[in-house]
């Protein structure tokens, strides 16, 4: 769990060390638009962007019965945000499920990954699909309602 934090963290550290270091030679100004930007990427990078993440047991149970797609995915994955951001209000009905919080879907993963942790991987009726577009996700939403 504390693994999907250090990115955040990383992000407001350096904005910190940024923003003082502006802050002392005179520039509060740009201090606070520096550390307001870092702020901002540590937030998008952060768990807090995503919905809760289930287990990957629970995300196949549910996903049998109501027939929507699962997302695989981990904090600080430029795809995964990407496919979340292009979702949009729709993402929170999708099964997400984070890799680095459950090792049985890390594992899930790696089997159709060939031993890679290559996340968004998107399961739909049983199939795997890696990084998919985010409009075919759309669709399979859509598809599923």
């Amino acid at each position: 769990m504390t693994r999907a934090w250090i990115s955040p963290l990383l992000f407001v550290l350096g904005g910190a060390t940024a923003a003082a270091g502006l802050f002392s030679t005179g520039s509060p100004g740009a201090a606070g638009a520096v550390l307001l930007v870092f702020l901002l990427l540590a937030g998008v990078n952060s768990p807090l962007m995503f919905p809760r993440s289930i287990g990957a047991l629970e995300a196949r149970s549910r996903s049998a019965v109501d027939g929507r797609p699962i997302v695989f995915w981990r904090p600080g994955c430029a795809y995964c945000l990407r496919l979340r951001i292009r979702l949009g209000r729709s993402a929170r009905r999708v099964h997400w499920v984070d890799i680095w919080r459950d090792p049985a879907a890390a594992a899930a993963v790696r089997a159709v990954n060939d031993g890679n942790e290559t996340v968004p991987t998107v399961v739909v009726a049983g199939r795997s699909h890696t990084n998919p577009d985010p409009e075919w996700v759309r669709e399979q939403l859509a598809s599923s309602a």
